[in-house]
């Protein structure tokens, strides 16, 4: 009867043996699509108003840019962005130093070693091959050829040049920085190389002027070296063991506290972005003239971006992962927006482990151990800004790049990227250091600083996709090792079993000694005088 009664409901009868009419069929299916639409929207609502923020965005700047604001009022315009860029800067510090302390704290001297390796290797490799494709686009598509007279009153920004910097100082300056002196003033000053200038008489009475480096500090927090400080001190408490675990559960315990604050801060991310975006479209002077006359640097830029960021990258992903590249982007929706608005690696690397670790299953030990570090030293789509720039300024200037200054460029963008600061326009000081190194001049930087807002927003999105991707395949190849280790672990349990069970069977001493404590142990005191 019961069977008969579930097979009558299946085939459309309700419980009071009635039939259900096409009406309650509809309305059970219109009930669960919209229970489905629902949970879509409560999980992907943060997604949703992020895009949603960037529209807005777009949509006040252009409503507003008629109304011919002072910039008093353009900075009124800016201000709520300008706190999302404050709140998601404040928690920098804490995310980064708790985050590689307890990170390389959880993992063994082993996995640490091994994944420390991949990850330089992925960020090497993946910076050249950037830095390389953006001087190959910059050969085929030529944004400098015929653009000698760029240099109209209306563009560039004469005053923004930033100061020419010896090739080595600039190096030595990274190593420096590595090392700091002071860790409470590495939170928020980095060393910096500067220049004077010394009247010097010569014997035969001509005045020469000789340029003496002279060490500053800056403003910006020194990130290079709290990583490595971080790093280094979470290595130490692992080496302490016992008497180190207090401490690593306050790190821990620091992190998990500064990811809460993320995840409250993330709700303020659309509209803040809605008048980043917003303010930074009312900024913009004369936006015809600029991409009349710089449109072919402007779209190689792009270009050379979006080949790297949605094929190249996602190509090394699915060839160590074996796995689809793009679901995985499709979960950091949320911080590549961020990095679009902000155009600040550091400003969005709150909310990428936070999405890496909820949206994608990344292990917290991996992305709190890399994504610090990827904001740091992996800059892609800078390398690629900044080898676009440079063979822009010299096709601007009708100069040939032999393959020795070819070759200068790959491996000085690579390097200079790794000191690149996480903030906007951090690339264009590094340009500097290239042009330096090939003899280019660098008074068409101010071209550079023009239309940077522009290109900064793609460079940005291209740095934090590498460093996520990176993420996931670190992850993936982690698991997979453990995996090989358990199963090591399984085959030589079974081994020891078989070979404890043949020695048992096959040793006749054995044998005896069991059969008479066997018998021993059951029989009564006169059977085991007659056994002895």
């Amino acid at each position: 009867m019961e069977e008969a009664a579930a097979s009558e409901d299946k085939a459309g009868y309700g419980t009071n043996g009635h039939a259900e009419g096409p009406a309650a069929e509809g309305r059970r299916g219109g009930g669960a699509w919209l229970r489905g639409c629902r949970g879509f929207l409560r999980r992907n609502a943060l997604v949703l108003l992020t895009v949603s923020g960037v529209v807005a965005g777009v949509a006040l700047g252009a409503a507003v840019r008629g109304a011919a604001l002072s910039p008093a009022q353009v900075a009124y315009l800016a201000f709520p962005g300008e706190l999302l860029l404050r709140m998601l800067r404040m928690v920098i510090l804490p995310l980064v130093v708790c985050s590689l302390v307890s990170g390389a704290a959880s993992l063994d001297t082993r996995s640490l070693g091994r994944l420390g390796g991949i990850a330089i290797a992925y960020f090497l490799g993946t910076t050249l091959l950037a830095s390389g494709l953006a001087v190959a686009l910059g050969f085929i598509v030529r944004p400098g050829a015929g653009a000698s007279a760029l240099n109209t009153p209306g563009l560039g920004l004469p005053g923004a040049l930033p100061t020419s910097k010896e090739t080595v100082d600039s190096f030595l300056d990274l190593v420096r920085n590595l090392f700091p002196a002071n860790l409470v003033a590495a939170a928020f000053r980095t060393y910096a190389t500067d220049y004077k200038m010394l009247l010097r008489n010569t014997t035969s009475g001509n005045v020469t002027l000789e340029k003496i480096p002279v060490g500053t500090e800056i403003e910006g927090m020194n990130i290079l070296g709290l990583v490595l400080f971080a790093l280094v001190l979470g290595v130490a408490l692992k080496k302490l063991g016992q008497e180190g675990e207090d401490l690593i559960r306050f790190f821990n315990s620091f992190n998990e506290a500064t990811m809460v604050l993320v995840s409250w801060i993330m709700w303020y991310v659309p509209i803040g972005i809605m008048f980043l975006v917003g303010s930074k479209i009312v900024e913009m002077e004369d936006i015809v003239l600029l991409v009349t006359s710089l449109g072919k640097y402007i779209f190689a830029s792009i270009l050379g971006h979006f080949i790297h960021g949605g094929i190249i990258l996602p190509l090394i992903y699915f060839a160590a992962t074996r796995q689809n590249p793009y679901r995985f982007l499709l979960g950091l929706i949320t911080p590549l927006a961020t990095a679009f608005a902000t155009c600040s690696s550091s400003a969005t690397l709150p909310s990428m482990i936070k999405c890496v670790e909820e949206n994608n299953g990344v292990d917290k030990r991996i992305s709190r151990f890399i994504l610090p570090i990827g904001a740091t030293v992996n800059m892609d789509g800078a390398a690629i800004f900044q080898c676009m720039a440079t063979v822009f300024i010299a096709q601007l200037n009708n100069i040939d790049l032999n393959p020795g200054q070819i070759f200068t460029i790959l491996v000085t963008a690579t390097a200079s990227s790794v000191g690149a600061a996480g903030v906007p326009a951090g690339g264009v000081l590094t340009i500097a250091i290239i042009l330096e190194a090939i003899g280019l001049p660098t008074n068409d930087l101010s071209l550079i600083l023009a239309v940077d807002w522009i290109v900064d927003r793609t460079t940005t999105v291209v740095n934090v996709e590498g460093d996520a991707l990176g993420a996931g395949i670190l992850n993936y190849l982690n698991e997979k090792d453990k995996k090989d280790r358990e199963q090591e672990l399984k085959e030589v349990t079974v081994e020891a079993i078989a070979n404890n069970k043949s020695e048992t069977e096959t040793s006749p001493l054995v044998t005896h000694k069991n059969r008479v404590s066997n018998t021993s142990s059951t029989a009564d005191p006169e059977s085991k005088e007659s056994v002895l």
